[in-house]
């Protein structure tokens, strides 16, 4: 399922580059990250460097690093994800796991 997946964005990416579809793209863990958090976190949280969560208590992702050293958040990623009762609780694989870290370091530069 995850090779589906991964296939999935790796296309959609490629597209959205100009590419033509079906055109392979190099693997980048920063945008894979970032589309992960696209699809499973901006109902709630700020995804870019700029910008206001669309839930105020939510911090934007780009702030996690001043609060948390962000690496450590793999294992909570891959185990399972919730920071409150209302939040649903997400799993992501290894690979999606370290793109999201990915994506979360990018705000550090």
């Amino acid at each position: 399922m995850w090779f589906l997946l991964r296939t999935t964005l790796v296309v959609a990416m490629g597209s959205v580059a100009g590419a033509g579809p079906g055109a392979a793209q190099p693997y980048d863990p920063v945008a894979m990250g970032e589309e992960l958090v696209r699809m499973y976190c901006a109902d709630c949280y700020a995804i870019k460097a700029t910008g206001q969560s669309p839930f105020p208590p939510a911090p934007s992702l780009r702030e996690l690093q001043f609060r948390y050293n962000v690496e450590l958040l793999a294992e909570a990623l891959v185990e399972g994800l919730t920071a409150h009762p209302d939040m649903p609780e997400f799993e992501f694989d290894p690979e999606q796991a370290a793109a999201i870290i990915a994506y979360l370091k990018s705000f550090e530069h």
